[in-house]
């Protein structure tokens, strides 16, 4: 036991200089008034750190505990008085099915066509979303586990920066209003209230991992926490600060995944997985254009529904900048679970056609 708390103190210790420039990033987003300035800050700060050589450590058991967090935060975007359209919903997220379909057959297609990779490589980095799992999957074939790796995270990387002049560019969301006043940093809920989030959380980690969930640490307490809040058990909301901290985390998480890289040795990769989340992200625009014109389903929230990946990452500006959090991890899980459950059908098929349709 004390060796174990040791352990997990020296890795704490280790953390915190990169955690420390992860929150000076994203102080200095927020006194620059960029919007979501304490993820993409900490993100900008440990990417650019990462890419320049310094070797930053992952938050590793905290990003896990983080996960709970924004778990129990998105649950919280369920209320009683929730007015969602049943007809809408079932036709966005059938939109989205029909988007994530094209999306992995053009990032196949681009890997291998284009980028030059193997099939088991293309296959797994295509996956537009479920990073953790698809990783995992990869482990077991013949996949450049680096290419893979960097493929998705580039793909997060992209889609966090292309979201405030995208959804600018829609002119349908105030970015400046997001931001908390700085007088509300210091609020809390009640101890009964705090109680009923903290039972959320951890009742949620491990009904997720024994329901065998995908991203269990996320969906499951998001899950019981929405059962709570729909029910009228509690209507607790989250504290500003304890938003921002995750944030940061989530933008460190992205951004140490660069640890290691160098621009000289792997340019041809970052470029092509630029070039890939950047059509990616033209067809997530597309589809969700499509259903707001049909159905009259939110643009913004449609967008943010169907970006290809990182459902920790999009669930949280959703939840950060107001836009039906709810909706958003809705189909963000969705698409995770209908991913992982078809991923082995989807590779025989492809290995089986790999020759007609990849020579």
């Amino acid at each position: 036991m004390h060796d174990t708390l040791t352990t997990r103190l020296a890795a704490l210790g280790r953390f915190l200089p990169t955690l420390a420039l992860g929150l000076a990033g994203g102080g200095l987003a927020y006194w620059l008034e960029v919007p979501l300035p304490w993820l993409l800050g900490a993100m900008f700060a440990t990417t650019l750190a990462s890419l320049a050589g310094v070797r930053l450590r992952s938050p590793g058991r905290g990003r896990k505990g983080v996960l709970v967090v924004i778990g129990v935060m998105l649950g919280a975007a369920f209320t009683p008085e929730m007015s969602g359209d049943l007809t809408l919903w079932g036709a966005s997220l059938s939109m989205m099915l029909l988007a994530t379909a094209v999306m992995m057959a053009f990032s196949v297609w681009f890997s291998r066509r284009v980028a030059g990779h193997s099939l088991d490589t293309a296959l797994y980095a295509g996956v537009p979303g479920g990073v953790s799992a698809v990783t995992g999957m990869a482990l077991d074939s013949n996949a450049d586990l680096r290419v893979v790796g960097m493929t998705h995270a580039v793909r997060i990387l992209v889609l966090l920066v292309a979201i405030p002049p995208v959804l600018k560019a829609i002119g349908h969301v105030d970015l400046g209003s997001a931001t908390p006043d700085p007088a509300q940093w210091l609020w809390l809920p009640g101890p009964v209230d705090s109680a009923w989030l903290a039972g959320a959380g951890v009742l949620g980690a491990w009904l997720g991992h024994r329901a065998r969930l995908p991203n269990a640490l996320l969906f499951g307490p998001a899950l019981v926490s929405a059962a709570l809040h729909l029910s009228g058990v509690t209507h607790a909301a989250i504290p500003p600060t304890l938003i921002a901290l995750a944030q940061v985390i989530i933008g460190i998480s992205v951004g140490v995944r660069f640890t290691g890289t160098s621009l000289a040795r792997v340019g041809h990769t970052l470029v092509m997985a630029t070039l890939q989340a950047l059509c990616l992200l033209a067809i997530a625009i597309l589809a969700a254009w499509g259903i707001h014109a049909a159905m009259g389903v939110s643009l913004p929230a449609a967008l943010l529904a169907y970006m290809p990946g990182g459902a920790p990452e999009l669930s949280l500006v959703a939840l950060s900048l107001g836009i039906d959090p709810a909706f958003v991890t809705a189909h963000h899980l969705l698409r995770i679970t209908v991913l992982i459950l078809l991923m082995p059908v989807v590779l025989s098929a492809c290995r089986r056609s790999s020759g007609k349709l990849w020579p």
